[in-house]
């Protein structure tokens, strides 16, 4: 098993309304997750600025970068694009981190 940390932004204003549509996540888009390796997928807001903080644990590597080409993520790219920063091709604007300490 693999662990996965990255940083994205919401929009200000867009807190509640990001926490709504998660609430709400498209049962395809939780599925294409799951079986794509995904679990234990954790995603924390800091309200102060907009930063959320992302943490999932996955199984493999190749099969987790195929998660991007699927067309529910894409789409779910599209429906979350208005109230997050993301990238040209709608995909939030991430930022992987370095685990610096661990306590076992």
């Amino acid at each position: 098993m693999q662990q996965l940390s990255t940083v994205m932004y919401v929009k200000e204003g867009c807190y509640e309304e990001y926490k709504k549509r998660h609430d709400n996540i498209w049962p395809e888009m939780k599925e294409m997750l799951k079986n794509h390796g995904v679990s234990n997928y954790h995603i924390y807001l800091n309200e102060e600025n907009g930063e959320l903080f992302a943490i999932l644990n996955f199984e493999d590597q190749s099969t987790y970068d195929e998660i991007a080409n699927q067309k529910i993520c894409r789409e779910w790219w599209d429906y979350m694009s208005d109230i997050m920063c993301v990238n040209s091709d709608n995909s939030p604007k991430s930022k992987e981190l370095k685990e610096v300490f661990f306590l076992k």
